[in-house]
């Protein structure tokens, strides 16, 4: 059965192209930098945006018109779900997907049937993968949706809710490895707190770490090769989420010996909650080692809250592959579109537009830093701006010979500093500029 019997596979043609259902920038096989698009990209769409979101908000119910709904969440609409999903896919031309275990599975009346569903739903998704050649990007549980984890997954007061959550784990670590998952994403959407005179946070710390070591040693006995990848956000829908930022993330894993196992999944509409650019927490990532894997989307400037909507700025995108273009890549992570269509956009076709838009923003921002790292323009401001560290007092702090005391005769001996040099910050900026507006 057909579910998109009016679109037919978007493909590139070009940027003179009116066709609002084409590529104009995207073209998979073009080679950038010595690589094919998708390659740079590994572009990835998101099962609960796509699939589950119906466009709910807290003033009304969803108005989503998604003809293949039966409006139940029954095993046989799940595997609906499933051959939707990768119709979608495939007309889109994307290479992989990601999944919550309860986006793809519903619970049953326990574990016991939940993981026996979950299993059923896992076949025919492998059904699927084999078929079209998609893969997973990642695959994580969700330990927020549920009552049971209103105080948390792995930082529960509820020693039985940790238990539970440590099962429910092992079992999408199993079915993201037995689908060939390249990543596992974990998010803790409530892991964090509202009120710190009923937190004890040294004790819920200490838990979380002892969940990641857990799902570390386990990730080894079943060898799974896929990368853990931890997501960072710093509120809603708790007051204060442990994952705040990257610095936050990095130095919790640090404190419990867990920095070597796990590297960053980077959301853009998280930074901003942060008070953090995109590229700032792409950047932090990458200088730590980190940056594994992303998703794609952005914020509101008007709305305090995660709106999730498609990317479409090109100068953030250009930013955030100068980075990946600096770091070499992404893989084994990717870009996945952990973004919704407006609640006011409810025709299945807007999925396409959506996804259209942001793998247009991106194609296009990579070419812009393609073009800019070619120009060398940044290499020649930073090698200008830090001149001074490469040879005399500089090279001697860097190679660690200088100390304290060297470095006072020396300036006692020069008397002062030698002046500081603009920064041309607005020179920069319409530098870059240049480039983004071609």
């Amino acid at each position: 059965m057909t579910y998109f019997s009016e679109v037919d596979k978007i493909r590139y043609e070009g940027p003179e192209s009116t066709n609002p259902l084409s590529f104009r920038h995207y073209n998979p096989d073009e080679e950038i930098e010595g690589k094919p698009m998708r390659e740079h990209f590994r572009f990835a769409a998101a099962y609960w945006h796509t699939m589950r979101n119906m466009g709910s908000d807290p003033f009304g119910p969803g108005c989503a018109l998604r003809p293949w709904e039966d409006g139940t969440d029954s095993v046989e609409m799940a595997l609906k779900r499933v051959e939707v999903m990768f119709e979608f896919l495939v007309k889109m031309g994307l290479d992989y997907y990601c999944f919550h275990d309860r986006d793809v599975a519903p619970e049953g009346k326990n574990l016991a049937e939940t993981n026996a569903i979950f299993d059923k739903i896992a076949e025919s998704l492998q059904a699927q993968q084999e078929k079209t050649g998609i893969k997973l990007l990642w695959g994580t549980a969700n330990l927020f949706s549920n009552p049971r984890y209103v105080h948390g997954a792995s930082t529960s007061c509820n020693a039985d809710v940790f238990a539970y959550a440590a099962a429910q784990v092992k079992k999408c670590l199993e079915v993201t490895k037995a689908l060939g998952g390249e990543n596992y994403v974990f998010w803790g959407g409530r892991e964090g707190y509202a009120n710190l005179f009923n937190t004890d946070l040294k004790r819920e710390f200490d838990h979380l770490a002892r969940f990641f070591h857990m799902a570390v040693e386990y990730k080894e006995k079943i060898g799974f090769k896929g990368q853990l990848l931890l997501e960072p956000k710093p509120k809603e829908p708790t007051k204060h989420q442990y994952d705040f930022d990257v610095a936050n993330c990095m130095a919790f894993l640090r404190t419990y010996g867990l920095e070597d196992h796990f590297k960053m999944n980077i959301e853009a509409n998280h930074a901003t909650l942060a008070g953090h650019s995109f590229a700032h927490e792409l950047a932090y990532a990458q200088t730590q080692g980190a940056l594994g894997s992303m998703d794609a989307n952005r914020g509101d400037l008007l709305l305090g809250w995660d709106t999730d909507q498609f990317p479409m700025d090109v100068a953030e995108t250009a930013h955030a592959m100068l980075i990946l273009l600096d770091q070499g890549g992404i893989a084994p992570g990717g870009i996945n579109f952990d973004a919704k269509v407006r609640r006011e956009s409810f025709e299945p076709v807007d999925l396409f537009h959506a996804h259209i838009g942001g793998m247009d923003a991106f194609a296009h921002g990579l070419k812009i830093a393609a073009k800019i790292r070619e120009d060398e323009v940044l290499e020649d401001l930073l090698s200008g701006r830090y001149a001074s560290w490469d040879s005399g007092v500089g090279e001697e702090i860097e190679s660690g010979k200088a100390d304290f005391e060297s470095l006072e005769t020396y300036m006692l001996e020069k008397g002062d500093a030698d002046k500081n040099v603009s920064g041309r910050q607005e020179m920069i900026e319409n530098v870059i500029n240049r480039y983004v507006f071609g």
